[in-house]
């Protein structure tokens, strides 16, 4: 019976993902901050559900309760990371760049390390990651949440190199979505926006297919590739 984590499954893209989860796998752990949203959820799904309240901006906490989490499922072959923040913060007021910080950089970064250790240690398993497109560039109104992104990127590649020379049977994913229709899309001007069940089934499918990388929806690596390309210059000039 195969068994799934989903860290930050009480809305959004982790809500959606772990109902369509919830079809393939016989266990899967729920973990959030809000225990209400997670009984909420566990009642709409077949499988077996254990829930787990955690606040991964709280590293220490969250390693305990989430080795705590995999012990009652009996194990786990994969793990995805939805929980993440950020904030329009053209202000740069120091409490949103710390708080985003705490959960995308030092949040994501223990959960990530305690999933590959338990993968690692059972010989195999997948770990997949939700970032964003806007890892792509810097952002002047949302500069930790673009740098954090980035972070999650970058790390995760380190992961996939680690993964890569331990055994071909631990899977490292990294995703990136464009806009989705959660309460993180935020700002004016958005274009191409995905609802939370259409990203998850995509996201599904990249787990499934066990890529290293993929965009959601497909369109944006045209996105992708045109800011990669982009000139300092314009970028500066569209975006400033």
């Amino acid at each position: 019976m195969k068994k799934a984590v989903v860290i930050g499954a009480s809305s959004g893209i982790g809500r959606e993902l772990a109902k369509v989860l919830a079809k393939d796998y016989g266990v899967i752990g729920l973990t959030a901050r809000r225990t209400d949203l997670l009984e909420t959820l566990a009642a709409e799904m077949e499988a077996d559900t254990f829930i787990e309240q955690m606040d991964i901006s709280d590293t220490e906490d969250a390693v305990q309760k989430l080795n705590g989490l995999i012990a009652q499922m009996g194990g786990a072959d994969l793990a995805v990371i939805c929980a993440g923040t950020g904030h329009m913060n053209p202000e740069l007021k120091w409490e949103y760049e710390k708080e985003t910080n705490d959960v995308n950089v030092q949040g994501f970064a223990c959960i990530a390390d305690t999933m590959i250790n338990h993968f690692i240690k059972q010989g195999s398993g997948q770990l997949a990651t939700i970032s964003s497109v806007a890892a792509l560039r810097g952002s002047g109104v949302c500069p930790a949440y673009n740098a954090s992104k980035a972070y999650v990127s970058n790390y995760l590649e380190g992961l996939q190199l680690k993964a890569k020379r331990i055994s071909n049977e631990i899977i490292v994913t990294d995703i990136k979505p464009g806009f989705v229709d959660t309460p993180m899309a935020q700002g004016e001007g958005l274009f191409w926006v995905a609802s939370a069940s259409d990203a998850a089934n995509q996201i599904y499918r990249l787990i499934r297919r066990r890529k290293l990388h993929g965009y959601v929806t497909k369109r944006w690596r045209l996105v992708a590739i045109v800011l990669k390309l982009m000139p300092r210059w314009l970028y500066t000039r569209l975006f400033q």
